[in-house]
């Protein structure tokens, strides 16, 4: 696998937990993986062990000397060294913009990890994930492609946001010494510029999303991105794959982030964790016979942020309260800043991120809030489920294909006012106490595991190389 993150060393969002989940599920099914990543400047060297110690990487007339690392993970996970691209501050960028190398250096990534299928870990097949990896697959097609060392090698791209695409201008092509011919409407090229995550879509082997509803979505213009045409031109390669969920981290059983432990045979715990919420957050003790609503997320429009400030002043009409935990663009933080400053009272914002925090909206909210603009899979409304904190989701992407009407409220349109009737109806149920601790228990027997998810991968590369 090649990504640009993997938890627990490297993470700005779900992608990192999907490459750090999804090995170890792979490895029980009897498949060997190896993840590759960049060894970040916060990656200390010192839990590592260096494996590879001089392999350098040619884009052009320009040299990158990197070394390999090997870090002692559940799953095998080298990191390629090279700290004039990756020992810096952000992952991406810093203060909002992106490094203007970024093209360099995830070509970089991609290079060293064909470098360490050639000399450490011999492979059958690349999975590449989201534009990072977008060039694993445009390489091997030209570059590498009468090299021996891949002769049958196949590429599967795994879309998990489609709203990130790796543009860069032309002169990107041959600063990363890429064969000019990928450069057309059916490959590369993406109204002046390039794509590297249209590399990924034209030339891997198989594609797949993290949803199936999220596979068919992105062959429409309204969920594309101007990418819609060229997936639905690879329709055939294409399928959706629901991301599971790491329950040995959220499972409120087990969960040592909370301040009591429950279960669906004894939900008393849950009572606890509110209490702790609402202390935490400082909301009234009133909080505790009423609704409180809870929100995980990055404050992007994706994640619907607009909608809720939008309906914030007849939300507290509902005599509902609202707790938000997350980070993310300035006007958005602003936003929902905005919203606690009139309403102190009823809704608490914590800005930035805290792992703790989120177990504990997670566990102590009744109902969890993600209006998403549109959402890949979404790994909180799961989360949810198995807290039994009953998710109000927007009908798209992942949040349709995990709640039900057994299990949560969804609406469809893309309005405030159709989020506040859904969470009207939430808390008209939360008054009726016996058929909303059905709704609980029916959510927190669900299983999302990455057990099956890991199967059906599985099986996909097993397919891929029937193929020949």
């Amino acid at each position: 696998m090649v990504s640009s993150e993997a938890a627990p060393l490297a993470k700005t969002g779900g992608l990192a937990d999907v490459v750090g989940a999804l090995p170890p599920a792979l490895s029980a099914c009897g498949d060997e993986v190896a993840v590759v990543i960049p060894r970040y400047g916060f990656i200390d060297v010192k839990g590592l062990r260096r494996v590879y110690d001089h392999l350098p990487v040619y884009l052009g007339p320009a040299r990158y000397d990197t070394a390999i690392y090997f870090a002692p993970q559940e799953y095998t996970l080298y990191l390629v060294d090279c700290p004039a691209l990756f020992d810096r501050k952000g992952l991406y960028g810093v203060d909002g913009q992106d490094y203007p190398d970024n093209h360099i250096r995830f070509a970089v990534l991609v290079r060293a990890a064909l470098g360490i299928a050639r000399f450490i870990f011999k492979t059958e097949v690349f999975h590449c994930h989201d534009w990072q990896a977008g060039l694993t697959a445009p390489y091997l097609q030209t570059t590498f492609a009468t090299d021996p060392t891949f002769l049958g090698v196949k590429t599967l791209f795994t879309i998990h946001n489609l709203g990130y695409q790796g543009l860069f201008p032309k002169v990107a092509l041959p600063e990363v010494a890429l064969d000019p011919s990928v450069n057309r409407p059916d490959g590369m090229e993406f109204f002046g510029q390039v794509s590297y995550i249209k590399g990924g879509i034209a030339f891997a082997d198989a594609l797949n999303t993290v949803s199936p509803t999220y596979a068919r979505e992105i062959q429409t213009p309204e969920f594309g991105f101007g990418l819609d045409g060229a997936l639905r031109a690879r329709a055939d390669a294409l399928c959706g794959i629901l991301n599971g969920v790491d329950y040995r981290e959220w499972n409120p059983k087990t969960d040592t982030l909370i301040p009591a432990n429950y279960s669906e045979q004894d939900l008393a715990g849950k009572r606890v964790c509110k209490q702790r919420l609402v202390a935490e957050f400082g909301l009234p003790a009133g909080a505790m016979d009423r609704p409180v609503l809870g929100v995980v997320s990055r404050f992007t429009r994706q994640k619907g942020i607009d909608l809720i400030a939008e309906i914030a002043d007849e939300l507290i009409q509902q005599d509902v309260y609202l707790v938000a935990l997350g980070t993310g663009e300035p006007e958005y933080e602003e936003l929902v800043g905005r919203m606690a400053d009139r309403h102190p009272d009823r809704i608490a914002v914590h800005l930035g991120f805290d792992n703790r925090l989120a177990h504990l909206v997670e566990a102590g909210a009744d109902i969890f809030l993600m209006p998403s603009l549109y959402e890949p899979s979404g790994l909180n409304q799961m989360y949810s489920l198995k807290y039994g904190t009953v998710p109000v989701v927007r009908a798209v992407g992942g949040l349709n294909d995990t709640i039900d009407e057994g299990t949560g409220f969804k609406f469809s349109e893309l309005s405030g006012q159709a989020l506040l009737a859904a969470i009207r109806e939430a808390a008209g149920g939360f008054s009726h106490a016996e058929t909303w601790t059905a709704m609980m228990l029916r959510g927190m027997a669900k299983d999302f595991s990455w057990n099956r998810s890991a199967g059906t991968y599985s099986a996909l590369y097993g397919r891929l190389l029937e193929r020949g």
